[in-house]
């Protein structure tokens, strides 16, 4: 289906895809599924999009805010839901900081991931990233794992803290959109020189190998 989308409009480079599902249309706007009496209702959203180039090489600012990731019996974090009211209240809150994306903990106050991203640091060579309990299990997240693996990089999926963050070398974020980009800032406080640090262009250049050879 998204592939006859992108057929249909004629799209080949440079498109970023959304597809969205939700139970269909509702006999009485009520939230019980059983008043919906349509199929699916599926949305797909091409368009042409890519990350500004600047992204991936000045550093982003982020800021922590004092929305958490939730648990699982409040609301499942590893579900890819439109119920995203925490990471919109997040968001909100790091752009009125002057912030380019939130910072979240989770419910212990380790850090967790971002709004819409997911968080990674890098410290005396090794990278670290939050234990994946309480966030979405990304792709792009995943194959930077992989990546670490097939080349040697030692990765850590665990609990850290804040303070392991300020004292960071590098800091970077994963996405399908923009796949790796550097952090330059956490709460006003520099990592490196604030900029692209080399294990971030290392793995950017892993990973813009690593699409080229699941799209040739």
């Amino acid at each position: 289906m998204l592939l006859e989308t992108l057929a249909a409009n004629d799209m080949r480079e440079g498109v970023h895809l959304r597809l969205m599902i939700s139970r269909g249309v509702k006999s009485t706007p009520y939230q019980d599924p059983r008043f919906t009496i349509s199929p699916p209702t599926i949305v797909i959203i091409p368009e042409y999009k890519q990350a500004k180039p600047e992204v991936l090489t000045r550093g982003l600012r982020l800021f922590t805010v004092h929305v958490r990731r939730g648990a699982p019996d409040v609301q499942d974090p590893k579900l890819n839901t439109h119920s995203k009211l925490n990471c919109v209240t997040a968001c909100i809150q790091a752009t009125k900081a002057g912030a380019d994306e939130a910072l979240m903990l989770d419910p212990h106050g380790f850090v967790a991931t971002c709004n819409s991203t997911h968080f990674f640091i890098v410290r005396d060579g090794e990278v670290w990233t939050s234990t994946g309990d309480y966030c979405l299990d990304g792709i792009t997240r995943r194959n930077v794992l992989r990546l670490c693996g097939r080349y040697g990089v030692v990765a850590h999926e665990r609990n850290f803290s804040l303070s392991d963050v300020y004292g960071a070398d590098e800091a970077f974020v994963t996405g399908t959109f923009a796949g790796v980009a550097p952090v330059g800032e956490v709460d006003g406080r520099l990592l490196g020189d604030g900029g692209r640090g080399p294990m971030v262009e290392q793995l950017q250049h892993w990973y813009r190998e690593l699409i080229a050879e699941v799209t040739a």
